[in-house]
């Protein structure tokens, strides 16, 4: 025997141990013995094994304690004790482990190349364990040999002998019926004088649960143990019976299949030789012709020629027909080569951006530039298209380039989109990607699906029927993520130009070229698109337009349109001078026109229907005086600023939306009670935090602000910015709350008219914010004279119009108490005691009690 060295190298099963008993043997039936072995012996405990006498077991030692046994006690000591354990446990503790087993003799071990031993075993006697000696390094236990009870008496003998017929019969028909069973051993079976060994080697053969197989070892007397087994073999036969007949009926139903086919391939044929084509045959012909005029890349050739080859091999009637038709259809529609030739007239594109878009000029100019470029790349392109296929001419050119167009709702992004690709005389496609959260949306449904298709890039290059149209993907920042994916990782690959020549949908599963796609994406915000994502694309910023804007646009774009959408001529409507601006000013308050454009509708519905009801109607010129007659009551007041800062406590801020700019006021009191600070308004963290610094800078000034240090240990103050039901944040109110908490506490108030916008720092330091055009365009809407920035901030005032620039005052500060010093009124003497004031002033011991 080899030594056991686990570190000893070797390729296949090496035999470690042959017994001279197995070298010699060339009948493996033995009887069994009760002699030549200790009554003290190592176990092995088996996992869904049961073990029985006369048995030769391959056994897999797998386990580091049954390895341990091997290797201590072999080939000295050859006999095993084998017990069934009654968990899957690898190593299962002694009262996991069956009392009763077999002894066994070890005749082969053999190692393989991952390990573990594989040995050869002849089972010999039944034995019971008495107790166990040894736990570690592996189980050792004294045994006690259990005899089988056979009958004694002339009844007992020839019932057994009826048993062994039964069961010879009954195995030779489960033999029959069970092809897995090996012939040799059922042979060796029916042979076996034996009425034990012919019950335990029909038992190793049947496929016996754990429970069974145990029971029936257990089991002393052998006529029993026979009855057992006929029960199990009866019940073995019933069931391989029910297996066969259930195999006939699969049989017969796909012969009849096959029989079908073979019916449906002679009629084919026999159209054939008559002249007719059936409908399978149009539809294989019609898809070969439609694949030769696709002119599709190779890959997607041989991918659709592949599935028209499975076609071919379906039956119409089938499922899967319809599914590979599909494919094949949508493969072949798509605009593999078909392109739009570009307009590259930039005096033509000039022309058409003006007549759609008032103002804009940073987009125009950004348009205009992109089809420069477009013209030159053509122009030295047009040396190297001598020779060269059309396939890899396409291939060769590529956008390179992803405009975003960032602004609040209203200012005209989806239009302006459309206005490029006419243009550039391009088809324009537009895919909303609002609330989108499954990545299947955009790369595609695999076929392995039911109902399976392609994604919406594919969908949309489908309908649009050209391979370079302009790609609207409308609010990109809108995109949500779940279980089912991410959809902007998805969009990673369409939107980069180095990699959407081969965007592989999952549904088409072949690449298609994208390059020449032009896309251009929308946004209301900037910080909501995902990094990655944003890193792709041309951010360009669309801010709120001014009134003067807004009344050219209304005129020149908003009332033609409207005039014919609701079916009246020119000559019916006009608008005076001053209407426009009364609309704007008193009816709406956005950053973009569609309210505007919403009111002028109202106006000319209400013509419409005058017209409609009066057979004698003449033209209509609509005042600045009559506007309340159509739209009701007026909205929107400037002077609700002066009403609502004449007190102290309350600021007017200037915040950002993704609706533009708003102005927001800060309203602050104090109250008797337990000292504490609140702020309300469904503010997020951000604010809430600035909320507090505010407070902080204030505290830390009440000397210089003369405050009474005592209000803030004997009060309770409370700041609200209304509009509680609009959730806001960001750091940009931090001068505005300090503003407000400075007025309440020193019963300064606030200057009317006066805006403010910045972030705070504890030092009283005034931070640049974002959004600067768009909260001056609020303030000036609002009626605000003034606006405080910080004074980092005076570069982006560039970006102002004049026509805005010159209402406004604008005060650049870099602290806090700059900003005091501008915004609050100056400060009052107030008399030493609540007694004395005056009796205008008599409620201010209810607002500052501790003054």
């Amino acid at each position: 025997m080899a030594p056991y060295d686990d570190n000893h190298p070797f390729d296949e099963d090496e035999v470690l141990f042959e017994s001279d008993e197995l070298k010699k043997m060339e009948n493996p039936e033995v009887e069994a013995t009760g002699s030549g072995y200790d009554k003290n012996l190592p176990v092995i405990s088996l996992s869904g094994l049961v073990v029985y006498p006369y048995m030769w077991v391959p056994l897999t030692i797998g386990q580091s304690r049954s390895l341990q046994l091997i290797k201590e006690n072999m080939p000295t000591q050859r006999h095993v004790a084998l017990f069934a354990a009654k968990t899957q446990a690898d190593e299962p503790p002694p009262a996991d482990i069956h009392e009763i087993g077999t002894i066994a003799v070890i005749h082969r071990v053999m190692r393989a190349p991952d390990g573990v031993l594989r040995i050869l075993v002849r089972a010999l006697d039944r034995c019971r364990i008495l107790h166990y000696t040894q736990t570690e390094p592996y189980l050792r236990a004294d045994m006690v040999l259990i005899p089988e009870e056979d009958e004694e008496d002339e009844e007992g003998r020839e019932r057994s002998k009826a048993l062994v017929r039964l069961l010879r019969t009954h195995y030779r028909e489960y033999a029959e019926l069970d092809r897995q069973t090996p012939r040799e051993l059922v042979d060796i079976a029916l042979n076996t004088s034996s009425r034990l060994q012919l019950t335990y080697m029909i038992a190793g053969t049947l496929p016996l649960d754990l429970e069974q197989g145990q029971t029936l070892l257990e089991e002393d007397a052998v006529a029993r143990k026979m009855q057992m087994l006929l029960h199990i073999l009866e019940h073995e036969i019933q069931i391989l019976e029910l297996g066969r007949e259930i195999q006939s009926q699969a049989q017969g139903e796909m012969e009849k299949t096959q029989r079908e086919f073979y019916l449906r391939e002679q009629l084919k044929a026999i159209n054939r030789e008559l002249g007719d084509d059936d409908e399978q045959l149009l539809d294989i012909r019609e898809l070969e012709e439609s694949i030769e005029a696709a002119q599709m890349s190779e890959l997607a050739t041989k991918e659709a020629q592949r599935e028209l080859a499975r076609l071919r091999r379906v039956p119409i009637q089938a499922a899967e027909y319809s599914v590979i038709k599909s494919y094949i259809e949508t493969l072949t529609s798509l605009p593999w080569v078909e392109t739009s030739k570009d307009s590259i007239n930039l005096r033509r594109a000039r022309k058409v951006l003006n007549e759609d878009h008032y103002g804009l000029d940073d987009i125009k100019k950004r348009i205009l530039e992109y089809l420069a470029v477009r013209k030159l790349r053509q122009q030295r392109d047009m040396d190297n298209e001598d020779g060269e296929h059309l396939w890899d001419k396409i291939r060769r050119e590529r956008e390179g380039v992803v405009l975003c167009f960032v602004g609040p709702p209203g200012v005209g992004k989806t239009s302006l989109g459309i206005s490029i690709a006419r243009a550039m005389n391009r088809k324009f496609v537009r895919l909303a990607l609002g609330g989108i959260r499954d990545e299947a949306e955009i790369r595609g449904f695999r076929r392995t699906y039911v109902g399976a298709m392609p994604g919406r890039i594919i969908q949309s290059m489908r309908r649009c029927g050209t391979r370079n149209p302009v790609f609207m993907l409308d609010e990109v920042d809108k995109m949500g993520s779940d279980f089912r994916g991410d959809p902007s990782s998805a969009l990673l690959e369409v939107l980069d130009p180095e990699q959407n020549q081969d965007f592989n949908d999952h549904y088409l599963d072949v690449p298609f070229d994208l390059s020449n796609v032009m896309f251009i994406t929308t946004a209301n915000m900037v910080e909501a698109i995902p990094g990655p994502l944003r890193d792709r694309m041309e951010i360009i910023q669309l801010s709120s337009y001014t009134e003067e804007e807004k009344v050219k646009i209304a005129r020149k774009y908003l009332l033609p349109r409207q005039i014919r959408e609701n079916g009246l001529r020119e000559q019916e409507i006009s608008f005076t001078k001053g209407v426009m601006q009364a609309i704007i000013r008193g009816y709406t308050s956005e950053a973009g026109v569609r309210e505007v454009e919403r009111m002028i509708a109202k106006i000319c519905r209400q013509i419409a229907t005058e017209i409609a009801t009066t057979s004698k109607f003449q033209s209509v010129r609509i005042r600045k005086d009559q506007v309340s007659r159509y739209l009701g009551t007026r909205k929107f007041h400037s002077e609700d600023i002066s009403q609502r800062t004449d007190i102290p406590g309350v600021a007017t801020g200037l915040a950002w939306t993704m609706s533009g700019g708003e102005v927001l006021f800060i309203e602050s009191i104090v109250m008797r009670g337990e000292p504490k600070f609140m702020i309300t308004g469904q503010l997020g963290d951000v604010m809430r935090e600035s909320a507090q610094a505010a407070l902080s800078f204030v505290r830390s000034r009440t000397r210089e602000l003369e405050i009474a240090p005592q209000v803030f240990s004997e009060n309770a103050i409370h700041v609200h910015i209304p509009a509680g039901s609009i959730p806001k944040d960001g750091p940009s109110a931090g001068i505005t709350i300090a503003t407000s908490l400075a007025s309440l506490l020193t019963q300064r108030a606030v200057k009317q008219h006066v805006g403010m916008t910045g972030e705070i720092t504890l030092r009283g330091k005034v931070l640049p914010i974002g959004g600067v055009k768009d909260k001056v365009l609020a303030a000036e809407r609002l009626g605000l004279t003034t606006v405080i920035l910080p004074r980092r901030n005076k570069a982006e005032l560039d970006d102002i119009p004049d026509s805005i620039s010159r209402k406004l005052d604008f005060v650049l500060v870099d602290t806090v108490d700059e900003v005091f010093d501008a915004a609050l009124v100056p400060a009052v003497t107030l008399p030493d005691t609540f007694d004395e004031l005056p009796a205008s002033m008599g409620d201010l011991s209810e607002v500052v009690p501790s003054l």
